[in-house]
Formats: C-alpha cells, sequence, structure tokens
C-alpha cells in the first residue's frame, strides 16, 4: 500500500469503499474501462503541479474543486471515473501530490478487479513479480523501460511484443501504464506501488471463515456464491477452523464481520444476563 500521511490515509479508504461500490457486478471489460479513465485522470494530475494543489488546497470550497473537476473532464471521462474525482476533491489530502498516488491506487485496483473477474488475479500477481525478475536481470530492458524521457508508444509496444503473447491481458495493460507514468519515479519504486495495489485488491476480496469443523464441498461453494453475489465480483474463501466456536460460522470479510456463531450468542447472553 502507498505510504500516505494520517488525513491522505483517510480520504484513500473512503475513495476505495466508493471504488467497490462503483465496481461491484462489472463485467472486466467495464472494470477494465474505469481502470482506463482513472490513469487518464492520473496523467492529467502528473503533468500539472497547479492542478494537483488546486485539487487539494484547504483554502478552496468544495464546489469550486466540484466546478473545476467538470470543466477539466466531464466530457472525457465515465460518470462512474468522474464521481470518484469529485469524491476525491472533496477529501482532506496531507500533500497535495497524495491525490495522484490515491488516483494511482484506484486506477490499478479496478484492473486488478477486471483480472479477478476472469479469475485471474493470482496470475497477475505472479506476472508482476516475474516482471521485476526480468528487470533486474536485463540492464539494457530496464535501461529502456525506465526511462523518464521515453516514448509512449515506443514504450507501450515494446511490452506488448515482450509480453502480448504470454501475460494475462491486465498484466500488459498495467506494464504499460506503470512503464508510461514513473512521473519522476525509477521504475523499481513504481513497480512496488502495483505489486502492493493489486495485492491489496486481493486482500479486500478474501473472505475469512470460521468454523468448528470443516464444511462439506456443497457448502463451501454455496458460501462462495453468497458472498460473490454480496461483494458483486468474485470473492477467495479461506477457512479457519476453532474448536471454540461450538456452531455456527463467522465470516469475516474485508472491513465487515458477519458473526453467526454458538460461541458468540453465548457471550453476548451472558453479558445481557450480566447487566
Amino acid at each position: 500500500m502507498i505510504s500516505l500521511g494520517g488525513n491522505s490515509r483517510q480520504s484513500l479508504a473512503s475513495l476505495r469503499s466508493a471504488l467497490d461500490e462503483k465496481l461491484k457486478g462489472l463485467s472486466p471489460d467495464d472494470c477494465a474501462a474505469i481502470s482506463e479513465d482513472l490513469f487518464r485522470a492520473l496523467a492529467a494530475l502528473n503533468s500539472s503541479v497547479g492542478l494537483r494543489r488546486a485539487f487539494t488546497d484547504p483554502s478552496r470550497d468544495a464546489q469550486s474543486k466540484a466546478v473545476l473537476v467538470n470543466d477539466l473532464f466531464d466530457k472525457s471521462l465515465s460518470k462512474s471515473v468522474l464521481f470518484l474525482l469529485l469524491e476525491a476533491v472533496s477529501q482532506r489530502w496531507s500533500s497535495s501530490a497524495d491525490i495522484a498516488s490515491a488516483v494511482e491506487q484506484l486506477a490499478i485496483e479496478a484492473e486488478a478487479t477486471a483480472a479477478n473477474g476472469r479469475d485471474c488475479l493470482d496470475r497477475v500477481q505472479d506476472e508482476l513479480f516475474i516482471f521485476g525478475r526480468i528487470l533486474g536481470e536485463n540492464r539494457e530492458l530496464r535501461q529502456t523501460l525506465g526511462d523518464r524521457m521515453g516514448s509512449v508508444t515506443g514504450k507501450s509496444e515494446l511490452v506488448e511484443s515482450l509480453f502480448g503473447a504470454k501475460a494475462d491481458t491486465s498484466t500488459v495493460r498495467l506494464l504499460s501504464q506503470m512503464v508510461n507514468g514513473l512521473a519522476g519515479r525509477s521504475i523499481d519504486s513504481v513497480l512496488a506501488v502495483y505489486q502492493d495495489a493489486v495485492a491489496a485488491r486481493r486482500n479486500r476480496l478474501i473472505v475469512l471463515v470460521t468454523t468448528s469443523a470443516a464444511l462439506t464441498s456443497v457448502q463451501s461453494e454455496k458460501l462462495k456464491q453468497v458472498m460473490s453475489a454480496q461483494a458483486g465480483q468474485p470473492v477467495h474463501l479461506n477457512f479457519h477452523i476453532d474448536p471454540a466456536v461450538l456452531g455456527g460460522v463467522s465470516i469475516r470479510f474485508a472491513d465487515e464481520m458477519v458473526d453467526g456463531t454458538i460461541s458468540t450468542r453465548l457471550a453476548e447472553a451472558g453479558r445481557a444476563l450480566a447487566v
């Protein structure tokens, strides 16, 4: 996860929740389209210190910031991404650079969600790791893709020629965005940002299920369908067996806890009787 100040961390958390709602139930192609629009917004932010400052200036009222967002992006970005940008400028940021970092995080997570919809998120995570190893072993490639003044078209074509036939489509799109969005950073540091953001999206889709005994394959599949329907996209189930549960099931998903265990209900009853 990117390193942000206190206000910015809270703002990013709010934006990630907003992104979850916008991505819920969308097809992989639609998620990828949102990612692409977010990367367009990121390019605008990275190209202008003045714009970042205007969007994060605490002395500027929210309405004037919203007008600026609409003037700049209303005709070029989707309604969903426009909504996310309006949410972003309404938040408080510890520094002007943090809003660009947050939009980058959202863009990467949206593409990761597209991969998840095709059940390829683990593959993308692995391929980003492999890309890092390739960079470490090939100095010429590292210099070419890490050149901050390199041709955008040239870098994208190189990524496509090297990885297009081998890697997942989401990996190729992310790598192309990455090498063309260094924004003064080293390619190693930007790759780390992308790897962390993809991992953060995967962790956001993991459901921890605690039971007193293992569920059957039928029960597990049914639970996965229910949780996927709730999330609006595929989820991953991680199981934990705890005999102290006594019965029922405890489910932790993202920031939510659904607890239906017997032990919890007994503890709650005991607390009620003690009052």
